[in-house]
Order: C-alpha cells, then structure tokens, then sequence
C-alpha cells in the first residue's frame, strides 16, 4: 500500500482551488512557516492552535490545491512548499502571501 498521497500536476493547478486554500488564516500560517523554514516540516512542528484532526483536514486542502507535497520519513508526515511549482503557474503568488506586511493581516 502506498504511503504517499496524491498530489496534483502543475497542470492541474486552478486558481480559484489555491485562493480558497489561502482564505483560511491557519493554511496561509501553515504556507507561511514553510516558506520561512526553507525546509521540510512534519505535520505535528507547526505552531497552529488547531486539533491534530483539523490540522489534518488543513493538510489535505493545502495538498490538493498543490501548494504542498507531503511524504513520509519513517512515521512523521514531513511537508514541503511547492514554491518553484508555485511561482511557475502563479507568479508573484506566493511572494505577496509571505511578504512581511502580509504577515500582520
């Protein structure tokens, strides 16, 4: 069985999908933490005030809108900004999202 979930292509990637993944104020933090590390992330370092099933469902929203892959090493859910990917079909996206006055919104 497999472990690793499914992610979309790049191709796949539809806009309306990634804005409504960013509406919520705990995915943008989750997005935001991972841009900011540089580096992949298990689920359970986030710091979000979220039950460990909310944050799950977060994951799951994130992942199918493409803005993260996740894979396992070993038990842990590691997560990983898929930025460059990002950058190529919405250009500027993400950098308006991370961007420092963007923070305190």
């Amino acid at each position: 069985m497999e472990r690793t979930p499914s992610h979309p292509q790049v191709s796949q990637f539809n806009l309306q999908q990634v804005l409504e993944a960013l509406v919520d104020p705990v995915r943008r933090s989750i997005v935001a933490q991972l841009d900011a590390a540089g580096e992949d992330i298990a689920c359970g370092a986030f710091d979000i005030a979220v039950s460990k099933s909310t944050a799950t469902h977060h994951f799951k929203v994130l992942r199918e809108a493409g803005l993260i892959r996740q894979h396992y090493v070993g038990t842990s859910r590691m997560n990983t900004l898929r930025r460059a990917e990002m950058d190529e079909v919405f250009p500027g996206l993400l950098d308006a999202l991370t961007a420092p006055q963007a923070q305190g919104r």
